[in-house]
């Protein structure tokens, strides 16, 4: 029995005192206060927009606009605005080099060989009128049951390349193709005129060979006069006129025969 009275006092012997609940509680109040003491540093802290950038602040304080629709200043319209509104835009015929007013003194000078050229106008590279003159010129030799659009479109340019490399070869400053093209293109007119003739009537005959002759020297004497004042070339429009004659008279003869 002795024994088993000391097991159960040595099991139900305890440590535990009221000093030691007291001094725990006193650990929690520290603990409590050091809590509280953190809670009052981060207080006085000094808040974050003390760091902030002051343009940051100035465009949050001066914001007034609602979510997702963000204010516009007068400044921010004015950059955000066109340069040049739609009435200032060029035309589209402007924008796309077609110029009607010069395809007109083009085409009068073209079928008035004695009027002098204006070398500024002649020596731009338009080719709106030479691509209608071709087509026209095509479709007058189909109305006369002659099938030529190849042969229109390949002897053009072949003469544009023969005749720029030889107005490069005679000239000083020197020609573009565009300009080559646009001359000999604006220069088939007169062609036109004798395709659309064959139509009426038939020119294999002594009225028609006339007729042929006039045309080709008609176009080439336009052609040799626009060079000469486009690129200053005078005194040399005869050298000019010759091969420009043998381009013509390849089309009168598609034209004739």
């Amino acid at each position: 029995m002795s024994n088993f009275d000391q097991f159960q006092f040595d099991f139900y012997q305890s440590n535990y005192t009221i000093d030691d609940q007291e001094e725990g509680y006193n650990s929690y109040g520290s603990n409590e206060n050091l809590c509280g003491s953190r809670k009052s540093q981060a207080g006085e802290q000094p808040p974050a927009s003390a760091f902030a950038p002051p343009e940051m602040l100035l465009s949050s304080q001066s914001y007034t606009g609602q979510i997702l629709q963000p204010t516009y200043s007068p400044d921010t319209l004015s950059h955000l605005s066109y340069a040049d509104g739609f009435d200032e835009e060029p035309p589209l015929l402007e924008e796309l080099g077609i110029n009607f007013e010069h395809i007109w003194q083009k085409t009068l000078t073209v079928l008035n060989p004695m009027k002098p050229a204006d070398g500024s106008i002649m020596n731009e590279t338009d080719l709106t009128g030479p691509m209608v003159f071709c087509l026209a010129l095509g479709a007058t030799l189909l109305l006369a049951g002659k099938v030529h659009f190849g042969y229109v479109y390949g002897m053009s340019a072949i003469g544009c390349l023969a005749m720029h490399a030889l107005l490069n070869l005679m000239s000083v400053p020197g020609v573009s193709h565009g300009c080559v093209a646009s001359v000999l293109g604006y220069c088939l007119l007169p062609m036109v005129i004798l395709s659309s003739s064959a139509v009426v009537f038939s020119l294999q005959g002594i009225l028609g060979t006339l007729l042929a002759l006039f045309i080709i020297g008609w176009c080439s004497l336009s052609a040799s006069k626009i060079f000469t004042s486009a690129l200053g070339m005078e005194g040399q429009q005869l050298l000019i006129a010759y091969p420009c004659a043998l381009l013509y008279g390849l089309f009168a003869l598609l034209t004739v025969f």
